[in-house]
């Protein structure tokens, strides 16, 4: 019997933060290929943010043992997986499901639809919030799509797996 992509992940008592240490470990090159990526294929996405560059957002994909924090200052950039309990302090954090959380990407899922059905959560600086999913609804294409690319039939296939195991 296989585990649901909701309890795959999860973790309890003292497991939890090894797990989610060394899940970011493993994670965390990816991470850093996707942003410098994304970055250099979608500059405007910076200019999009304005005074929000230097913000530090929050996105927590609750069935992941970990969390990611992201700055999106063309000078810093920074993108990295990290521990809940070691999370910085946020301007903005989203929070909801992984695949929600990809679609939302991609503008595949309206964000403000899923913020009042309670599947997504935003705390803190809800502008900041507002000018990344404008930027990110600017986007052409499939961020998602293209991360997967950067990674071959490997990427494009497991984009595949996610997708299908994830109910939309």
């Amino acid at each position: 019997m296989s585990a649901s992509p909701d309890t795959f992940f999860r973790a309890t008592g003292p497991a939890m933060p090894v797990l989610a240490r060394l899940s970011c470990l493993i994670v965390q090159p990816v991470l850093n290929r996707v942003v410098r990526r994304i970055a250099r294929q979608h500059p405007s996405l910076f200019a999009r943010l304005g005074p929000h560059q230097g913000t530090d957002f929050v996105i927590d994909p609750v069935e992941l043992p970990f969390a990611l924090h992201l700055r999106p200052d063309p000078q810093a950039l920074l993108f990295r997986a990290v521990p809940r309990d070691a999370a910085p302090e946020a301007g903005a954090t989203i929070r909801g499901k992984f695949m929600l959380l990809l679609e939302l990407i991609d503008s595949e899922e309206d964000g403000d639809a899923a913020f009042f059905s309670r599947d997504l959560e935003v705390t803190g600086d809800t502008e900041a919030v507002v000018r990344l999913r404008n930027a990110l609804d600017d986007v052409d294409g499939s961020i998602a799509e293209e991360t997967a690319e950067m990674f071959g039939p490997a990427g494009r296939a497991i984009l595949a797996r996610l997708r299908r195991a994830y109910p939309t």
